[in-house]
């Protein structure tokens, strides 16, 4: 049900706590009562191996954010773990440590993003229109603030404004969806300062979930944001009725800072409900998972769609999609989708059930783990770039060297420039039901890539602000000709 990517390269995943007993016992000594069952586990991406972990309130529908220090914050759940926050640091033993009724109201189906400031905002949740802050403000009268916006966009029957999509824009106000509109919150007022236009073809978030990425951000451009897929209005008491409709097969890109902002719209391939959109070091979007008839709930979906889709952003209108290789596995409600160090795509879940069903059920809960190789991954290992050395901290607007290796540079050791070179920052999302909270890719600017005795190197800018980049860890992927090399850990900040 959620996944987040760790910089000790490590995947902490996990799911309810009350959906029945699992597959995987916690060691002996766990601090477990009736339950000593593991609803959490750590994935190592070079073993392959797992570690059980112990969470001890619900997580249900919850939110994440992967602290300045690498630490991931946990916010909210379910019945006794609807106000909790947890941590998780990456280390060889360690495990979740929770904290009661930090959070003053509960929070089950919010979003979380991390800030400038390093602090995190929390917003709305179940019948909840507020928002409040990761460490709390103290010099605020209240630790809440009330969100008018998220009454708005409640609707009676299916509530429409839950999970709504967050994202840090590069002048640090907050891009808020919710339903079917945005607008621009100052964080500092806490307040709307701009309103953009509702979206064509109806709701987009929770149940009607489509899912949300900030494109990549360049030196100099605006920045611009991606909702896909989703449910139409009336969806989720239709399936409650037994009828599923056809997904929406729409996208719709706005730029928030445009003056006369607008929603530019264009379709799919294949419909879809319930997808993972993801963020390449390519600067494209992968889209798996999902289903195209119905909407999220339990048993409220069918059709799952098999095949992931490529969205490449720069190119012409038209032109942008591509239909990739089918996985044999359907990815239904609360199914997951992260990148990883080695540029693959985990993807991993799927249980529309209220409990675990593996059998006479027509999607059966899904235990594998898939890794899903994008285009670039087909080329021959040898021909990706190496890197041999990064900075493991930076400041912002800071010149940085960058060394890497390519095989070219041994068939042509005369090249001493290299052209088409990039240099990629990518945020890992802490992601759960179609929502990549922090999800981020920055390219930085470059300077001449030079070959030497050693390979090449290549000059970069580190981003200009924590606006742009929030402090924290980022993988920096060297981008030759459009493939990826593996990545490597820089704290920025």
């Amino acid at each position: 049900m959620h996944m987040q990517l760790l910089p000790d390269d490590t995947v902490v995943m996990f799911d309810r706590t009350d959906t029945g007993r699992s597959n995987i016992s916690l060691p002996d000594g766990s601090r477990c009562t009736t339950d000593c069952t593991a609803h959490s586990v750590l994935f190592h991406l070079y073993s392959s191996s797992v570690r059980p972990l112990t969470v001890l309130t619900d997580t249900w529908c919850s939110s994440g954010t992967l602290l300045a220090n690498g630490t991931l914050l946990q916010t909210g759940g379910f019945k006794d773990g609807d106000r909790v926050i947890r941590f998780f640091s990456p280390s060889p033993h360690s495990d979740w440590v929770e904290l009661p009724s930090y959070l003053a109201v509960r929070r089950w189906y919010a979003s979380n993003q991390i800030l400038p400031d390093g602090r995190v905002i929390i917003i709305g949740g179940r019948r909840q229109f507020s928002g409040e802050f990761f460490p709390r403000d103290q010099y605020s009268a209240s630790p809440v603030f009330q969100l008018p916006f998220l009454v708005e966009t409640y609707d009676r029957e299916s509530e429409g404004n839950l999970y709504p999509f967050l994202h840090l824009l590069p002048d640090g106000t907050l891009f808020v969806f919710a339903n079917d509109r945005a607008i621009v919150l100052d964080v500092a007022s806490k307040r709307a300062i701009r309103r953009l236009p509702a979206i064509l073809d109806g709701p987009r978030s929770y149940p009607s979930t489509a899912s949300s990425v900030l494109l990549p951000l360049r030196p100099g451009a605006a920045a611009e944001v991606l909702v896909c897929g989703g449910a139409p209005l009336g969806s989720y008491q239709a399936a409650l009725n037994g009828t599923f409709l056809p997904a929406l097969s729409s996208c719709a890109r706005i730029k928030p800072s445009d003056p006369e902002p607008s929603w530019s719209m264009e379709d799919m391939p294949l419909a879809r409900v319930m997808g993972d959109m993801v963020l390449l070091p390519t600067c494209h979007v992968i889209i798996v998972n999902g289903a195209a008839a119905g909407t999220a709930g339990w048993e409220l979906a069918r059709e799952p769609v098999l095949y992931p889709v490529l969205y490449q952003p720069d190119l012409p209108e038209g032109t942008r999609f591509s239909v990739l290789r089918e996985s044999q596995i359907p990815r239904m409600y609360h199914s997951t989708a992260v990148l990883d160090t080695h540029g693959r795509v985990l993807v991993g879940g799927s249980n529309p059930h209220s409990s675990y069903k593996f059998t006479d059920v027509m999607f059966p809960t899904e235990l594998s783990l898939e890794a899903f190789y994008p285009p670039y991954l087909l080329t021959a290992a040898e021909d990706r770039p190496r890197v041999l050395a990064a900075p493991a901290e930076v400041g912002y607007g800071e010149r940085v060297a960058v060394r890497f290796l390519l095989a070219e540079h041994f068939h042509r050791p005369w090249l001493q420039e290299l052209e088409d070179v990039e240099v990629v920052a990518v945020s890992p999302a802490f992601q759960t039901h179609s929502v990549g909270m922090n999800q981020r890719v920055v390219v930085l600017e470059t300077s001449r890539t030079l070959g030497h005795s050693g390979g090449y190197e290549t000059e970069v800018m580190t981003p200009p602000s924590p606006a742009v980049s929030p402090p924290g860890y980022y993988l920096w992927f060297v981008v030759h000709e459009g493939v990826p090399s593996k990545g490597v850990w820089v704290r920025i900040g």
